[in-house]
C-alpha cells in the first residue's frame, strides 16, 4: 500500500485534479514531506510534541461490561485521551511542524465537528502560526463549543453559509482560500482526502494509531492480533491511520459510515475537492448532500486508500443509523463510563449490531478506536436522550 500512495494513487483513485494555481504549492507540500519524513530530526520533535503536549501512547482499554453483555471481547484505543480530545491533532502537529519548516506563517483548515479545527488551533498557538478555520454555519451551530474553544486559542473562525452549510462547502471554501495565500499559508486538511499528497501524508502522520494498537495488541492478546478492527469513517483518517498498523495481517477491517453519508459503501466514481475516489452523486453526477448526527461524517466521499481497500476486498464499509449510533453513545457510556464522540460511536453501533445478529463469533476479539471524545456533542444528546 505504502508504494502506491508514495505515487499519489490508490489504483484508480487518488491524483491531484486542481487548478494550475495550485499545482506548484501541491508540489512544494509533497517535496518538503518526502524531505522532513527521511530527516530524523523532523521525526524526533514530532515524536517529542505527541508524548509531551498530546499524551502519546493512548491506552488500549478493555471494556469489560460490553464485553460481557456482546459475548465478544472488546479493546478500545483512546484517540478520546488525546491533548484536544480527539486523534486530528496527531495529524496537525506533523503538518504544521512542515510548515513551519516551509517557512509558512499561517494555517487554514476546514473542520465538520469542529476537532480538526481545534487541533489546528492548538498546533497554531503552540508553534507561533496564525490559523484561519472554515466551518459551515451548521456545523458551527451545532458546535458552538468548539467554536469557541478555536476563538479561545487565538484562531480565526469563517462561517460558510453556501450550499449544505457543511463539510463538503468548508473544505471548498478553503481551498478556494488557499490559491491566493500560498506564498505565506499552508493548508492542513483535516482527513485523509484532498490533491496528492494529502491522502498519503495524512495517513501516515496518523498511523501512530494503528502502530500502537498493534504492539499493545500484541501485549493484550494470546493470538496478538483482533480478529477486527473497526473505526469509523467520514473522510477516514482515523480509520486509515488504524488499518495501516493490521492491513498486513488477517484482522478483518471494518469502517463504519454513516447511512447518510456512505461514500464507500453506495459512492460511485467522481472528482471533488482535488482527488479521484467515491462520492455520493444524483442522477446527473452532480456531488449529493451527505447526511449524519455526527458533523465529522458530514462528507459525501471517501478518502481514495478506502475506496482502494474495499475495491481489494481487504476492508468492509457498512453503515449505521443515527438512532443507532445514539443508543450505541448512551450504552458506551453506561457500561464502561466512556462518553464517545458521535463519530466513534458510529463504530459501536456497528459492533453492538453485528454481535446480536451473530455476524461476530462467539469470544472475538474486537478493537474499537474511540477518534474522540463526546464532550462536543452533548447539546445534541441533551435533545435526544
Amino acid at each position: 500500500m505504502k508504494d502506491l500512495a508514495e505515487r499519489g494513487r490508490f489504483g484508480d483513485y487518488g491524483g491531484r485534479y486542481v487548478p494550475e494555481s495550485l499545482v506548484a504549492a501541491c508540489a512544494e507540500v509533497e517535496d518538503a514531506f518526502r524531505e522532513a519524513r527521511s530527516d530524523p530530526g523532523f521525526r524526533e520533535r514530532l515524536g517529542t510534541l505527541l508524548a509531551l503536549h498530546v499524551g502519546r501512547p493512548t491506552p488500549l482499554t478493555p471494556a469489560p461490561r460490553l464485553s460481557a453483555e456482546l459475548g465478544v471481547t472488546l479493546l478500545l484505543k483512546r484517540e478520546d485521551l488525546t491533548h484536544t480530545g480527539s486523534h486530528k491533532i496527531n495529524n496537525v502537529l506533523g503538518q504544521a511542524l512542515l510548515a513551519t519548516r516551509m517557512g509558512r506563517t499561517r494555517l487554514i483548515a476546514e473542520t465538520g465537528a469542529g476537532m480538526h479545527g481545534v487541533a489546528v488551533a492548538t498546533g497554531a498557538a503552540l508553534l507561533g502560526l496564525r490559523a484561519t478555520v472554515f466551518m459551515g454555519e451548521r456545523d458551527v451551530e451545532r458546535q458552538a463549543l468548539n467554536v469557541f474553544r478555536m476563538r479561545m486559542l487565538g484562531a480565526e473562525v469563517v462561517p460558510v453559509g453556501v450550499g449544505s452549510r457543511t463539510l463538503k462547502d468548508a473544505t471548498s471554501e478553503a481551498m478556494r482560500h488557499w490559491v491566493g495565500a500560498t506564498g505565506e499559508a499552508y493548508y492542513c486538511v483535516g482527513s485523509v482526502i484532498g490533491p496528492t499528497p494529502y491522502p498519503w501524508m495524512v495517513r501516515e502522520f496518523q498511523r501512530v494509531i494503528g502502530d500502537e494498537a498493534r504492539g499493545q495488541c500484541a501485549e493484550a492478546l494470546a493470538s496478538a492480533v483482533p480478529d477486527y478492527v473497526v473505526a469509523c469513517v467520514g473522510g477516514g483518517s482515523n480509520a486509515a491511520g488504524t488499518f495501516a498498523g493490521f492491513v498486513d495481517t488477517a484482522a478483518r477491517l471494518v469502517g463504519v459510515e454513516a447511512e447518510g453519508g456512505a461514500g464507500a459503501s453506495r459512492g460511485r466514481l467522481g472528482v471533488l475537492h482535488g482527488f479521484r475516489s467515491l462520492f455520493l452523486q444524483d442522477e446527473h453526477g452532480q456531488i449529493s448532500e451527505a447526511h449524519s448526527i455526527a458533523a465529522g461524517l458530514d462528507y459525501p466521499g471517501v478518502g481514495p486508500e478506502h475506496a482502494y481497500l474495499r475495491d481489494l476486498g481487504r476492508a468492509r464499509y457498512v453503515t449505521v443509523s443515527d438512532e443507532e449510533v445514539v443508543a450505541a453513545a448512551v450504552r458506551l457510556a453506561r457500561t464502561e463510563g466512556i462518553v464517545p464522540a458521535l463519530e466513534s460511536a458510529h463504530a459501536i453501533a456497528w459492533v453492538i449490531r453485528a454481535a446480536g445478529a451473530g455476524e461476530l463469533p462467539p469470544g472475538a476479539t474486537v478493537l474499537i478506536t474511540l477518534s474522540g471524545r463526546g464532550d462536543k456533542d452533548m447539546s445534541t444528546l441533551k435533545e435526544l436522550v
